[in-house]
């Protein structure tokens, strides 16, 4: 059977119609519980990433070689301080082919956020102005604006699930989140050697396809992503059925996070997607919308919410992530908060 993933128009979110955002709020539900995934319309004028704004922000690929080393992660080059922040570059013999970039949230709210006892909370290494005049103010923006559309997002999830609508604003409040910038060159022949044919390829309608992203489910709360106007992204139906998510000019895919499911007591389903390769050069922007390090997730009063034993989101953050082969070698370089006080 044929699916699509459902088109929201999100503008009634940010009106003054309580009427039509009830409405947005049941459609995000409905599709938060079907398909997982959904792409999102009407964005605000400060959301929009037009094809100015986006290429500002992957010019950071553009850098010379030497420029883009002093942005590498500790795992890649031990003379680096930052282990969790930072650059990773293309790796051969693995599933995927990828280079890329992940940010924190000092690059919008400087020093003060960072807390360098904290691989979580350290600060990211970023181009200088010299190198890339007015990236920093780019890319600071759309953090901001991704932070703020991520929270009217979660709210409109609340009041979806008949609770209060600014019930998960405090967690979020001093979040964590992850802006990422990732490349995927078409993969040369030698990327392959020693990964089997079977995680690597697939098939889809009949046509043999390299996996640049291989099947999976987001760790965390809610991902907005754009895209480049390549093609490859899929996600899951409830009936096993991939569905293309179309890369269109001035939307954002939005997939949501294991965290988010086990909150909402499986209210809202994690997104199994992948990304197929077409053999074109793929570029996506996904901002990963997290909560504080500190924040305890327990148990809703949602019907039928079965209870579970309390967590500090940092701590599953860091336990799921260092498994990432962007991430390898470096779990043991964090000390969990440990289990947070009973209430």
């Amino acid at each position: 059977m044929e699916h699509d993933i459902p088109r929201i128009d999100i503008s009634a979110l940010f009106g003054q119609d309580p009427a039509a955002r009830s409405g947005v709020d049941a459609a995000i539900l409905a599709a938060a519980r079907s398909a997982g995934m959904l792409v999102i319309t009407g964005l605000p004028a400060w959301a929009v990433l037009d094809p100015a704004r986006r290429r500002m922000l992957l010019s950071l690929f553009s850098l010379p070689e030497a420029d883009i080393r002093k942005l590498w992660r500790w795992n890649f080059d031990p003379a680096r301080p930052n282990v969790y922040r930072g650059w990773f570059p293309l790796q051969n013999g693995l599933t995927t082919y990828k280079e890329g970039i992940d940010i924190g949230p000092d690059l919008a709210y400087g020093a003060s956020v960072v807390d360098n006892r904290d691989p979580l909370r350290e600060a990211t290494p970023l181009p200088d102005e010299q190198s890339l005049p007015g990236w920093r103010d780019c890319a600071s923006g759309y953090y901001l604006a991704m932070v703020r559309l991520s929270a009217a997002l979660m709210q409109s999830v609340a009041r979806g699930l008949g609770l209060p609508a600014h019930c998960f604003d405090a967690a979020f409040d001093g979040g964590v989140s992850t802006l990422r910038l990732l490349h995927y060159p078409v993969r040369p022949p030698e990327s392959f050697e020693g990964v089997a044919a079977t995680d690597a390829w697939t098939a889809h309608k009949g046509e043999p396809h390299y996996l640049l992203a291989r099947a999976h489910v987001d760790t965390g709360f809610m991902t907005l992503l754009a895209q480049d106007g390549v093609e490859g992204l899929q996600a899951q139906h409830l009936d096993g059925t991939w569905i293309d998510v179309p890369p269109e000019e001035a939307t954002l895919a939005v997939n949501f996070g294991k965290v988010l499911e086990r909150w909402t007591a499986g209210a809202i389903r994690a997104t199994v997607h992948r990304v197929l390769g077409s053999g074109r050069e793929r570029c996506s922007i996904p901002f990963f919308y997290e909560a504080r390090v500190d924040a305890v997730i327990a148990p809703l009063p949602l019907p039928g919410a079965s209870a579970f034993a309390p967590f500090y989101f940092g701590d599953h953050l860091w336990e799921t992530t260092t498994k990432f082969v962007e991430q390898r070698g470096i779990a043991h370089l964090r000390t969990p908060l440990g289990d947070p006080p009973a209430p």
